[in-house]
């Protein structure tokens, strides 16, 4: 992969059956850079903390063959504008739905990955009339309170936020369940996407905002009436699967599906399922069967 953690060992594998369009658009004077492919009914990718569109790289032209599919870099990562603002999820929502309002989108699907997740949940809360379904991916959202567990430190947090390349090949241990994956040339790699990115700024202020205790969905989550599903990976170290079990318990009608030997981004460590997972919600049928589902 040539973004999210760059891992190139499977980069030659991706062969896109439609390559999306690079396209960008204005949202409050700041430019937001897109990724759009496929026709059909909305949906939008939303990815999380230090990725950007190509977090979704084995996902989008599977979608693409039956719906409209954007998938922006959001603001402050990728390819799109980086302002010098105390970044939080509610910035994220702002811009989405300016985002919604530039690209003449009224209603979509919402599939969210970790950060990108928590966003969906908000957006959802704050504009009910433009969600159609949400699809939440090892998601964040929850206050540490609510989770039960003591909250870090600001420099345990800044983990995420890798200076080294020691420090980007912990993070990848973190959030894949395959070890072997973490490899130098890919720690190596990842360190260089996030130097070029020039996201630093951008993850150090949402670190704080998540230690601050800001927007977080605690007791919100009842005010959720779209369809919803959850996608978990099993083995994800960093949201563990106690969240998403307590996500489905407070998002009514919403379905769990697990994802066995899955870590924080099952969307590329286990495309396959998570595409049949996936595409079966939007079409509106059966979960995947090769996924647990509890």
């Amino acid at each position: 992969m040539r973004r999210l953690i760059t891992l190139s060992i499977v980069t030659a594998s991706v062969i896109w059956a439609q390559k999306p369009e690079s396209k960008q658009v204005e949202v409050f004077g700041q430019r937001i850079h897109y990724l759009e492919a496929g026709s059909g009914p909305n949906v939008i990718l939303l990815h999380g903390l230090g990725a950007d569109a190509n977090n979704w790289v084995m996902n989008t032209a599977a979608l693409a063959q039956s719906f409209h599919v954007f998938v922006p870099d959001q603001i402050g990562f990728g390819e799109s504008d980086k302002p010098p603002i105390n970044y939080r999820v509610g910035t994220l929502v702002d811009f989405l739905d300016g985002f919604y309002k530039k690209v003449g989108i009224t209603k979509a699907t919402v599939v969210g990955n970790s950060l990108g997740g928590w966003t969906a949940m908000a957006f959802t809360l704050a504009h009910p009339d433009k969600v159609e379904r949400m699809v939440l991916v090892d998601s964040a959202g929850y206050s540490f309170e609510k989770l039960g567990t003591p909250k870090p430190n600001i420099e345990t947090m800044d983990g995420l936020n890798p200076s080294t390349v020691a420090g980007s090949k912990t993070v990848l241990a973190l959030i894949l369940a395959n070890k072997a994956l973490a490899t130098n040339q890919a720690a190596e790699q990842l360190f260089a996407t996030h130097l070029r990115n020039r996201d630093g700024y951008t993850i150090e202020r949402f670190i704080e905002s998540v230690h601050r205790g800001e927007d977080v969905v605690d007791g919100k989550l009842g005010a959720i009436k779209v369809p919803t599903l959850i996608i978990w990976g099993r083995e994800d170290a960093l949201t563990p699967l106690a969240e998403g079990k307590l996500l489905a318990a407070e998002i009514a009608g919403s379905e769990l599906v697990i994802l066995d030997n899955c870590g924080h981004i099952p969307q590329f460590e286990c495309a396959a399922p998570f595409n049949g997972t996936l595409l079966k919600f939007l079409n509106g049928t059966a979960g995947q069967p090769t996924a647990s589902k509890q």
